[in-house]
């Protein structure tokens, strides 16, 4: 039976706007592994305007510190909203951290790879909103994936507000860290709300496998280990900036070295990750559920992509080039991980409806 064209819409626009953030968390990467955080040291505009500059000579004289002393500015009001609030001790931080007061020179090439971050931002938040109004239908039909829409857009308004305090911190570790957290959220509800529309497809295509509940409590396990390596990865990179920015950017093969317990935490917890996520795909091997059979060897293989990232990153001093694929490919296996969750449990879910059809005939 074909489907209703305003789920067909829904579908369409929630798959290019699950795509284009993805494809923001590559840009992210590439900006976090070049350096270009802070291309543009101001926020929304890039250097005082829409367009950014191209040559050092379009810049105003002393633009180092206008700048900089109009990010302190900016912190000092956040700081004071913030000790109103009672968050005293997050104020103080602020301040407390080193990255607050380095002025950054201008490179061109920088400049503007921050700027099509920003502008893939601004594209992704008129996808979400478009993603909204095209869920209006479900208003009446299923709430939960308007809320879904609803909430992602609200949270992507957040997100654009968190970066221009991450610009105005100069990348201040903590807020890094939370930034990519809450993009990790935005794409899980984008792929919940997406799957739920297409439930009534799925239960057609389904095969006639059974699945066991005792694998979900597992496969939830699973998708929180993957959030919190990514949550962890992103605080290891904050370290690997440190160092960086210790040694002058020099004598990379030595910077692993130089990381702390964290690193190798990291790096040990991965094979944890491995051996459980092993074991679920060849448990959803098993049964005749085609669809996650299918997301189980995805999830195999991208996890086998991300620890070959990470050997490469680990013992060939840290390529630039592979840090935003490893970064990319854990947000995905993150995103097939949630999708292979909502797929296991609506195939419960359907499970306990037909055997209470059973009883009640």
């Amino acid at each position: 039976m074909a489907q209703p064209l305003f789920v067909r819409r829904f579908r369409f626009f929630g798959i290019v706007t699950i795509v284009a953030v993805y494809l923001l968390i590559l840009v992210g990467g590439i900006v976090r592994s070049t350096g270009s955080g802070m291309g543009c040291p101001d926020w929304p505009k890039c250097f005082g305007t829409w367009i950014p500059p191209t040559q050092v000579s379009q810049l105003p004289t002393g633009y180092k510190e206008i700048y900089t002393a109009q990010r302190v500015a900016k912190n000092q009001r956040l700081a004071k909203t913030l000790e109103r609030l009672g968050f005293k001790q997050v104020a103080g931080q602020i301040f407390a951290h080193p990255t607050q007061y380095i002025e950054t020179d201008f490179n061109a090439t920088k400049t503007w790879i921050e700027y099509v971050n920003r502008l893939l931002g601004a594209l992704i938040g008129i996808f979400i909103f478009i993603t909204v109004v095209l869920a209006m239908p479900y208003w009446r039909r299923d709430r939960t994936i308007f809320w879904l829409a609803f909430g992602s857009f609200l949270l992507t308004g957040f997100q654009g507000w968190l970066g221009s305090l991450v610009v105005s911190t100069n990348l201040l570790p903590e807020l890094v860290t939370v930034h990519m957290a809450l993009a990790l959220l935005i794409v899980a509800m984008l792929i919940y709300a997406v799957d739920r529309s297409q439930q009534n497809k799925l239960v057609e295509a389904t095969s006639n496998g059974t699945v066991s509940d005792k694998l979900m409590p597992l496969l939830v396990l699973a998708v929180l280990c993957t959030f919190g390596q990514i949550v962890l990865g992103t605080q290891v990179r904050e370290q690997i900036d440190v160092v960086a920015m210790a040694s002058n950017y020099l004598g990379r093969a030595e910077w692993v070295e130089q990381l702390g317990s964290l690193f190798k935490v990291h790096r040990t917890f991965s094979l944890v990750l491995l051996g459980l996520n092993l074991y679920i795909g060849y448990q959803l091997l098993k049964t005749r559920h085609v669809p996650l059979q299918r997301l189980a060897t995805a999830v195999m293989a991208l996890l086998g992509v991300e620890i070959m990232a990470g050997v490469i990153l680990a013992y060939l001093a840290l390529p630039a080039a592979v840090q935003p694929i490893h970064l990319t490919v854990a947000t995905v296996l993150f995103g097939v991980q949630f999708l292979t969750l909502t797929h296991y449990a609506q195939q419960l879910k359907m499970q306990r409806q037909a055997a209470y059809a059973g009883v009640v005939a």
